[in-house]
């Protein structure tokens, strides 16, 4: 994860930098402490040090060390938690527990029903410090997950994945408005992308991991409730972990030295200007406001529901739909597995990619494309060879194009206020997508699910016009402020300030705020 830094972009610091860097030194020393290993460069402007491009690769590898690989572990417990119950299914748990095709579809439609209406909890992250409220999330959702494995009726596993959703809409939604306390907006989508690829990788990992408990027998416990015990208890584990662990800004940040603080409050105010160090705690009301009114977050929002029709059914569907193939269930559990590393590999390369160029739409677009044609061949096929392929495309574009969704939203939010309550509004209505995903491959549609298929097609076809349509006013939008404010500085694929010198405030309402197209 240190290796991230590579990637970024380097933004030399000039004269308008320089009262940035006198704001955050009035905050330290500005000079070198005893027994800091790293050694601080200063250069004098007057009295002004001057944070280097190697200051900002240091504490930008510490950060990708430390907190990458933490939240991307936790993503990865609370997606595997939510999407078992597709492997449990074909481990017993339908027959065991009686249950039928609508009975099956509606434990899956509970659970973003309660992801829905819990939603708002995105806006805990600036109300509570992040530790506490992350802890809460995960250690809710791993004892949910667990007692999943103690039902004995349909009534009991709806009222569980009711919980389980309800906790989780608290934790996973939030993680670009988390991100921005540490990084700047370029430098959001890769990491994003690594923690978002956990999906895919739980998915991967969750067939895997199936496969080897649902393949025994002679166990006094059901292997579909061993599957849940076996998932659930270490999310447990690691929300209590959480609390200990888990910074909630970079001065919190125990692994980080006060010349990295030092460093890191200086892009704080880069980002947000004065409010660099209010960031947690309190909610903006009128930007709330803003956000809903804004049209630009019910596009992004209408994207997330049509990637979420396909994004929330694949996975708890694919192990049914293999078995449909022919496949054994046990089988269906392994093959499973290689589409997600596909789409594991997908989702960091296009991430790296947006970041480089600075283009989400067109990324989005082209996945877009890619998780349509792979439907269409579910869809029109009836050969095995061609719909497993189907897969592939499918996997990879749905998670690669959700991936990159987000980020989008937290880059064009002028506010941290707005961006927690653009993601609310991201998943209020695009979580309303899984309500139709899950319910679009009835038993009756066996073996083939055309239905459900085209139904994906589609939806990802929409969402590839939603893109471009989206691009077009944002663009639109950027040449109304640089004639009201003239142009600014702009960080170009190849990591090159153009247009003027970096400045503070980059980040929020103001003259040298642009959106990212």
């Amino acid at each position: 994860m240190g290796c991230f830094s590579k990637f970024e972009k380097k933004v030399c610091p000039t004269d308008e930098g320089s009262a940035v860097v006198e704001t955050a030194a009035r905050l330290g020393t500005g000079k070198r402490e005893p027994g800091d290993e790293s050694g601080i460069e200063t250069i004098r402007h007057g009295n002004e040090p001057h944070v280097t491009p190697e200051m900002e690769k240091r504490l930008l590898r510490k950060l990708d060390r430390r907190l990458i690989p933490h939240i991307m572990f936790l993503y990865m417990l609370s997606y595997l938690d939510r999407s078992n119950i597709g492997n449990a299914k074909i481990a017993g748990m339908q027959k065991q527990l009686h249950l039928s095709s609508p009975d099956y579809q509606w434990l899956l439609t509970i659970f973003y029903i309660a992801y829905i209406l819990f939603e708002w909890l995105i806006l805990m992250w600036k109300v509570v410090p992040p530790h506490i409220w992350a802890a809460i999330c995960v250690t809710g959702f791993g004892i949910v997950a667990t007692l999943q494995s103690a039902t004995y009726s349909f009534t009991g596993m709806m009222i569980a994945r009711f919980f389980l959703g309800m906790f989780e809409a608290g934790f996973g939604p939030a993680f670009p408005l988390y991100l921005s306390y540490f990084y700047l907006r370029h430098e959001i989508g890769l990491r994003l992308g690594f923690i978002i690829s956990a999906a895919p990788l739980a998915t991967c990992f969750a067939g895997a991991l199936a496969y080897g408990i649902t393949s025994g027998d002679g166990s006094k416990v059901a292997n579909w409730r061993l599957l849940f015990l076996v998932e659930g208890l270490p999310s447990i584990v690691a929300g209590i972990i959480t609390f200990f662990t888990l910074p909630d800004s970079p001065s919190t940040a125990t692994f980080l030295n006060h010349e990295d603080k030092l460093v890191a409050r200086t892009r704080g105010i880069r980002q947000v200007g004065s409010q660099s160090d209010h960031r947690i705690g309190k909610i903006v009301w009128a930007d709330v406001l803003a956000a809903l009114l804004d049209l630009k977050n019910y596009f992004t929002a209408l994207m997330y529901f049509s990637c979420n029709v396909s994004f929330s059914s694949l996975p708890v569907f694919l192990p049914t739909i293999l078995t449909e193939m022919g496949f054994s269930p046990i089988h269906s559990q392994g093959l499973s597995a290689p589409p997600y590393f596909l789409a594991f590999v997908v989702v960091i390369a296009s991430t790296y990619i947006a970041d480089r160029t600075q283009q989400r739409a067109l990324v989005i677009f082209t996945l877009s494309l890619i998780g349509a044609v792979g439907y269409i061949l579910l869809a029109a096929t009836s050969s095995t060879g061609p719909r497993y392929t189907g897969v592939f495309f499918a996997a990879s574009g749905i998670f690669a194009a959700i991936t990159n969704i987000l980020p989008w939203v937290a880059n064009n939010a002028s506010s941290d206020t707005r961006r927690g309550a653009g993601l609310g509004i991201l998943g209020l209505v695009g979580q309303c997508g899984p309500l139709l995903g899950t319910r679009v491959y009835p038993a009756k549609d066996a073996p083939y699910y055309r239905l459900g298929m085209w139904c994906c097609a589609g939806f990802m076809l929409f969402n590839a016009l939603l893109a471009v349509g989206l691009r077009g006013l944002l663009a639109w939008e950027n040449r109304q402020l640089d004639e009201k404010y003239g142009p600014v500085a702009r960080i170009s694929g190849d990591g090159k300030v153009e247009g003027g010198p970096a400045g503070i405030g980059d980040e929020i309402e103001g003259p040298r705020f642009r959106y990212v197209l």
